[in-house]
């Protein structure tokens, strides 16, 4: 038996052992987790005292700012909690610039002099930190002997304990900021963005008639896909382990072509992991939802239910640890890179996006009232008219390496963004332009109690997969997210777009109020008006067309390819006076993360092009070489003709690429220029060195191959 096949059938065993969770009786007060490890109000209730209980609330609730002078009673009651859970450290949890997260650990003992220890932990701990922020990445908002930064409690998202198996951690959730006051991570522009929103959409409202709310909140619930392989193909894969994908692999005889994965039932194995991962997701307060089979073989899905903007993105990254962690319980590891397999489905994160208010209203929501309908119109048209004026930056901030190998191929939505509404909610902006109302169908239309206004549809649901971004019935999904990626930079260009938009439709509004003009006839204007203008963005047919990549070029749409496309509109004069407007980031803050977001592009293109070369070289090359001599020996002079052509190609595009891969070759100068380099040059000469090579797979002996193929990767369960 080939020593590959003995590695599939080691890799297809598993049975459930000691550590399987079993089955509780749900019913039981004591079996429910869910929370048992946050810092919850229901904690909260317990241990703080009255007056600061109903203070901390009161910031939760309004996003006020918490009175400093409460945080040593909050600070005391949140370690005794902790302590009692297991936890001896504390850190300060933060989200830096690298797109994952951090965290440095500190112990709650102290030393005092008769030689034992006391736990301590002062409000002024809680509040503030002082990480060393010298090795991540500032786009250069400070210099290397300026390495102090701050981390500052964000108390809007609980604190929370993560559990290991030998003790515990308490999280605090914080901002990460420069000594200068500048921010260096993702947490406080997408606050910065979930208030400006909430300021404009108040004023909004008000012109509306809705006076009871006192804040706005934007909600996020994502869709996570990923991979799940078994751990030994992983690790003699060195291309997955180093980079996150593959970078070589024959396409297999069988991928999804027969749609029986999506939705298929759970093989037992995952099953158990994605339990356990629900388990401990549960207990950290994580509302998970949705699991299935995803499209491609060995690809799943698991999905929360809505919170706001902040606490979201906080508890995405959570899941995405968490689900590595318990993945490698179970002989498996969870790939969430965007590409990881070529030719079969990539994974991307949708982003299901709406706005509502503290009352409990969902603004993108049709209703079933007047009232309710006028307000849907509103705030849809400002969407739209947001997506449109700035769909450049919406590409940018879901641009990365991974995302230039996913988006348009296999059921990703394409590099162009365009918005799906649906027939219905379509041919309702449509008669608002004409003047011409529609006729109301029983079951599906809700009327609007005016002659003025079309009837609305009642949830007109997303039947386009292949959009970028679509309505959903009483929301938008952000379709364009990479799986690896976090929310927080998405979301802040979604919030600050709609803030800007919901201000200018809200001064028109007011304008056409003016005299005698009503609601009605003024919103009817004010929509017209924004629809009309910005029309081109929406679009209901096939996103994967050739004929749509025409279209898309007559209307005027940005069709921004590669990650070196897509990132100078995070530094575009109209994104720098947007942002500087909404104080969400400053000109210098843009910058830096231009800078920051360019050179890692270059620098993950370097390292995959450096493995790719040494796995050439010293993996695949030798192997179709042993295969060639086999032939030689054998005296088949066919089978040699048909192998060593091959062979000679692959080292000269091996070479290829040593050559584009040398540093003397590449620009010594700016982020950008090494970014297109690596784009134009060092990317087609990866890309040829594979062509070969997945040739050359389908060639060698089977018992010669280095690598696992996709054949044994995709199906071993």
């Amino acid at each position: 038996m080939p020593r590959t096949r003995q590695q599939n059938v080691t890799a297809a065993q598993w049975s459930a052992n000691g550590s399987a969770l079993g089955s509780t009786d749900l019913t039981q007060p004591a079996n429910q987790v869910f929370a048992a490890n946050v810092f919850s109000p229901a904690v909260q209730r317990r241990r703080l005292p009255k007056h600061v209980y109903k203070a901390l609330q009161k910031t939760l609730e309004r996003g006020e700012a918490l009175d400093t002078s409460l945080a040593d009673a909050v600070a005391q009651a949140m370690k005794d909690w902790a302590m009692e859970r297991g936890a001896t450290h504390y850190t300060h949890w933060f989200q830096p610039l690298t797109g994952s997260t951090a965290e440095k650990h500190d112990s709650f003992y102290g030393p005092v002099g008769d030689g034992t220890a006391i736990a301590e932990f002062s409000g002024k701990e809680l509040i503030q930190g002082e990480p060393d922020a010298s090795s991540f990445p500032t786009g250069g908002i400070r210099a290397t002997f300026e390495a102090r930064g701050y981390t500052a409690w964000d108390p809007t998202s609980p604190a929370f304990i993560l559990e290991n198996p030998n003790g515990a951690l308490l999280c605090i959730p914080t901002a990460f900021t420069s000594w200068t006051g500048e921010a260096l991570d993702h947490k406080i522009p997408l606050l910065r963005s979930m208030d400006a929103l909430s300021g404009a959409a108040l004023k909004a409202l008000a012109l509306l008639g809705e006076h009871d709310a006192r804040r706005v909140f934007t909600t996020v619930g994502p869709e996570q896909e990923y991979f799940l392989i078994d751990e030994q193909y992983y690790f003699e894969r060195p291309d997955l382990v180093i980079t996150g994908r593959t970078l070589f692999g024959a396409k297999p005889p069988k991928g999804h072509e027969l749609d029986d994965h999506y939705f298929g039932s759970i093989p037992e194995r995952i099953l158990a992991c994605m339990l356990e991962t629900e388990l401990e997701l549960a207990k950290l307060g994580v509302p998970v939802k949705t699991r299935h089979n995803e499209v491609a073989p060995n690809q799943f899905e698991i999905a929360p239910i809505f919170e706001n903007s902040n606490v979201g993105s906080d508890h995405q990254q959570l899941t995405m640890q968490v689900m590595q962690n318990v993945a490698r319980k179970y002989g498996l590891v969870c790939l969430l890179h965007e590409k990881p397999f070529a030719g079969v489905n990539g994974s991307g994160k949708h982003n299901n996006w709406s706005m509502g208010t503290d009352t409990g209203d969902n603004l993108l929501e049709p209703g079933d009232t007047p009232h309710e309908n006028l307000q849907f119109l509103f705030f849809c048209t400002a969407v739209i008219q947001a997506v449109n004026a700035h769909q450049e930056l919406l590409r940018a901030s879901i641009a990365s390496p991974g995302q230039d190998h996913r988006l348009g191929a296999n059921e990703a939505p394409p590099a162009i963004i365009s918005i799906f509404l649906g027939t219905e909610l379509e041919g309702v902006f449509t008669a608002i332009e004409t003047g011409k109302a529609r006729e109301s169908k029983p079951g599906s239309f809700l009327g609007l109690g005016t002659p003025v206004l079309p009837p609305l549809p009642m949830h007109g649901g997303d039947r386009n997969r292949t959009s970028p971004f679509a309505f959903t019935g009483n929301k938008f999904e952000f379709r364009a997210l990479g799986s690896s990626m976090s929310l927080a930079l998405p979301n802040t260009v979604l919030n600050t777009i709609v803030a800007e938009a919901i201000d200018e439709l809200s001064e028109k509004l007011q304008g056409a109020m003016k005299g005698s003009t009503g609601l009605e006839k003024a919103l009817t204007k004010v929509v017209k008006e924004s629809w009309t203008a910005n029309k081109r963005i929406v679009f209901g047919g096939d996103n994967y067309s050739e004929a749509w990549h025409e279209e898309a070029d007559r209307r005027g749409l940005a069709n921004l390819r590669s990650t070196p496309d897509a990132l100078p509109w995070l530094v575009d004069k109209t994104t720098v006076a947007l942002f500087r407007k909404y104080k969400v980031l400053s000109k210098r803050e843009l910058e830096s993360r231009h800078e920051v977001f360019t050179e890692q592009y270059a620098v993950k293109i370097n390292i995959e092009a450096e493995t790719a070369a040494t796995l050439a070289r010293t993996q695949i090359l030798p192997a179709a070489v042993r295969h060639l001599n086999e032939l030689k020996a054998s005296g088949l002079a066919e089978l040699v003709e048909e192998v060593e052509p091959v062979v000679r190609e692959l080292h000269f595009a091996l070479r290829a690429l040593e050559d584009a891969n040398l540093k003397d070759n590449q620009p010594d100068s700016s982020p950008t220029k090494w970014a297109a380099y690596m784009h134009d040059r060092v990317i087609p000469a990866m890309d040829d060195v594979r062509e070969v090579a997945d040739r050359m797979e389908k060639l060698v002996a089977d018992d010669l191959w280095p690598l696992p193929k996709y054949s044994e990767m995709l199906f071993i369960k």
